[in-house]
């Protein structure tokens, strides 16, 4: 049975109260994923949706001969989407439910609970004097409310926004620690709900960074030709959290309390809610019961803002929302793409989701005509994109997809001449002999000093690339020992390494022309070069998942033991690749690497003892070569003696990526625009937080339960086509539109069991499903 894993990284847009809608996508996404895992542990669903999902995933099995499961593994977001992307990554990781967060934006994202206690009017007659001017305002013909909103909530809007203006003055009218306090109590809710098992494998990695402005910057360094070294104020602090997956149920992606800073930090906007700074999470740790303080604290600061830990200036931070700078954080989910296990094919994807894509039109629906007063204020802060990150992140993939595409090319036009090559350094032997642990060392170093040999003048690029890979890898290594696994320091540490191994003679790998690597250079790859180990099994696990896996001359299962092994091989050295398994003596080592070099490299040789792993790797190898039917034997030896080739040749030209991606990152977008099953005409149609300049939600509780619902109708929608989308055979397109139409009356029936929204609004949505997608 063919395996694959559809790996999604979401990006949550900034939205102002489409957050609501995007709290209805990110559940449906979590639902799917819910589904997934239980149908590859063999469990029943826990949900009408979950059940849907499941009987389809079967399906799909039986008529596609796909098994495939769905990992959402990289979350990134933005103002009030990040709120969304902590949440669905705790989720995720701990397996807690996700349900406390509808509660949060539906009972709580009014701005009658949001206001602070000293900003409400305390009577009718607050600012009595005022209320000539509010109403006289608010029922212009061309004034916010009714240049913005739909007439039968102008009412309702217009009593809230005047204990706004009424209230306090040049001050934000809504409470940061309130806030704080809100999503504290909805991570608490979901700790203490009943938990299943976290949604992706043991010890795969989850990603999630969301987006904070420092509002007054904090001092970076930039080198120049002239002068040498210049400051730079910089205001982007992306917070962000990586952690390994636990076997177990109920554990936190990080200390609650620092995913309430991530929160809170990304959706403080501007003039809504004060900046947030540290003293009103260290009040909401002290006020908490049972919180044990915040152990992590300096850790936490260190690595998030070290400039200004350096400083000390960390105390007096202000972040304001992440939008102000990045409202659509693609970069950083690419970022986080490279150096990720796989079990299986793996078909990648980036999903972005954005309620508004209609803004364009929105914007010029009547350009003759002057910008209001109001449509000018909030326009800048809520409607008009305050960068345009899309077009170049997505420009960036289409290069690297093509990239992929000519190496893949690259490896088909030489596989023929290679395993010619292979042929005659081995002859019969490889097939004669049984490919032991000792004997597969020896041929694999055999192989490696021909393909250094015969390389000629190009080893000499090869071994230059080589080596800036391998110093930039343990640079990176060392500023994570350091909590620091970026910025400028990693550019610095990896000039004082490369001055190391000038002083021990390793300014080139190469030795004399043509005979190779020298033999210092081959202790020190010996040592330190985890990355060639990484993608020579790659390359393999890549022929296994995807060259050979139609082939009718190889048997699925020979196939499938054989990935097994493969991928318990890649896992030996996927452990060494983070500072995690180092203990903490490393966090000392790496303290002392800027002015000490040497001896972090020596004790790094010592700890990872990456021949050791390699012994290991070997001996699982040969196991599974033994036990594999001869034709497949020989394809594996083929391609595992000849990556060195392959290597020297592609290495250099693909910028230090060589062999370790393959495939193109897809990119999917999730919008009302896209999912018109149900009611066609997109955003405009179905989404009510649009009206006054997309703070409607917060305005009406009535918006937000039709903005939720309209979410998981359409992220279920897009589900569905994501899937679809990834198989190898095209379903039928009546089965398509069955498929939907049972999962949106799920959904029907699941809200109407919870009964947290309007009865009438279910059922309207319920009529208009089945009158539109009828049998």
């Amino acid at each position: 049975m063919r395996q694959k894993e559809l790996r999604i990284a979401l990006v949550c847009y900034g939205g102002v109260s489409l957050a609501v809608y995007m709290h209805g996508v990110t559940k449906e996404l979590w639902k799917l994923a819910r589904a997934s895992r239980a149908y590859h542990a063999h469990e029943p669903a826990s949900g009408p949706v979950e059940r849907v999902w499941q009987r389809w995933l079967r399906q799909i099995e039986e008529e596609c001969g796909l098994r495939l499961r769905v990992l959402p593994d990289i979350l990134t977001g933005a103002s009030a989407g990040g709120i969304n992307a902590v949440f669905l990554a705790q989720a995720i990781h701990s397996g807690q439910s996700l349900e406390p967060l509808t509660e949060l934006w539906l009972d709580n994202a009014d701005v009658e609970e949001l206001i602070a206690p000293e900003a409400r009017p305390w009577s009718k007659a607050a600012k009595f004097w005022f209320m000539p001017v509010v109403l006289y305002m608010l029922r212009q013909p061309d004034s916010a409310v009714s240049e913005s909103v739909a007439p039968e909530t102008r009412a309702e809007v217009r009593r809230k926004v005047s204990h706004l203006v009424r209230g306090r003055w040049f001050e934000p009218p809504f409470s940061g620690p309130h806030f704080s306090r809100l999503i504290h109590d909805a991570l608490e809710a979901m700790a203490a709900a009943p938990a299943s098992k976290p949604l992706l494998p043991p010890g795969h990695p989850l990603d999630l960074v969301v987006t904070a402005t420092d509002f007054r910057g904090h001092r970076e360094l930039l080198r120049m030709n002239s002068p040498p070294v210049v400051e730079e104020s910089e205001h982007r602090m992306p917070i962000g959290f990586r952690k390994r997956t636990p076997a177990a149920s109920g554990q936190n992606l990080a200390e609650r309390c620092e995913l309430t800073f991530a929160a809170r930090a990304t959706a403080s906007f501007p003039g809504a809610f004060p900046p947030l700074r540290l003293a009103e999470i260290d009040d909401m740790v002290e006020r908490t019961a049972g919180e044990g303080g915040w152990p992590g604290r300096e850790a936490f600061l260190r690595r998030i803002m070290p400039s200004h830990i350096d400083q000390g200036t960390s105390e007096q931070v202000s972040l304001i929302d992440g939008s102000v700078l990045v409202n659509a954080p693609f970069r950083s989910a690419i970022n986080a793409l490279p150096a990720r296990p796989a079990q299986r094919e793996v078909d990648r994807r980036i999903a972005y989701i954005d309620p508004r894509p209609d803004r364009v039109r929105a914007l010029q629906h009547d350009i003759t005509q002057p910008v209001g007063f109001f449509s000018a204020i909030f326009g800048s802060l809520s409607t008009i994109p305050r960068e345009q990150p899309i077009r170049d992140n997505l420009e960036q993939l289409e290069r690297q997809s093509r990239e992929a595409a000519r190496l893949r090319q690259m490896v088909h036009t030489l596989r023929p001449e290679i395993e010619a090559v292979v042929d005659r350094l081995f002859g019969r032997t490889l097939f004669l002999d049984r490919p032991t642990p000792k004997r597969l060392a020896s041929w694999r170093t055999k192989a490696q000093q021909a393909a250094a040999q015969q390389a000629g003048y190009a080893f000499q690029s090869y071994a230059q690339a080589k080596m800036a890979l391998v110093v930039e890898q343990l640079a990176r290594l060392l500023c994570a020992g350091l909590g620091e696994p970026g910025g400028e320091d990693i550019e610095e540490l990896a000039a004082r390494i490369r001055s190391e191994l000038d002083r021990r003679g390793l300014a080139s790998l190469a030795a004399e022309k043509g005979t190779g690597a020298s033999e210092d250079a081959i202790t020190f790859l010996r040592a330190h070069d985890l990355a060639f180990r990484i993608r020579r099994l790659r390359l393999i696990a890549r022929r296994l998942s995807r060259d050979w896996e139609a082939d009718p001359e190889l048997d699925d299962e020979g196939l499938e033991e054989a990935r097994d092994a493969i991928y318990r091989a890649l896992s030996l050295y996927f452990e060494h690749e983070s500072a995690e398994p180092l203990g903490p003596e490393f966090g000392l080592i790496a303290g002392r690497a800027m002015d000490e070099p040497g001896e972090a490299l020596d004790w790094l040789a010592k700890a990872r003892d990456l021949p050791a792993t390699d012994l290991a790797a070997e001996q699982i190898l040969s196991d599974a070569l033994d036990a594999m039917p001869p034709n497949l034997r020989r394809r594996v030896l083929m391609a595992y003696l000849g990556f060195p080739f392959y290597d020297v040749a592609t290495l250099p030209l693909l910028r230090n990526e060589g062999l370790t991606e393959f495939d193109p990152v897809k990119v999917d977008r999730i919008s009302p625009e896209d999912a018109r099953s149900i009611r066609p005409g997109g955003t405009s149609a179905t989404l009510r937080g649009t009206e006054f300049f997309n703070f409607g939600g917060f305005f009406s509780r009535a918006y937000r339960e039709n903005d939720y619902l309209w979410g998981r109708l359409h992220g279920a929608e897009r589900m569905v086509d994501l899937v679809c989308s990834t198989l190898p055979d095209h379903l039928p397109e009546g089965e398509i539109v069955q498929f939907k139409r049972e999962l949106f009356l799920a959904i029907c029936d699941e809200e109407a069991d919870r009964a947290i929204c309007n009865a009438k609004l279910i059922d309207g949505l319920r009529a208009e499903i089945e009158a539109r997608l009828h049998n």
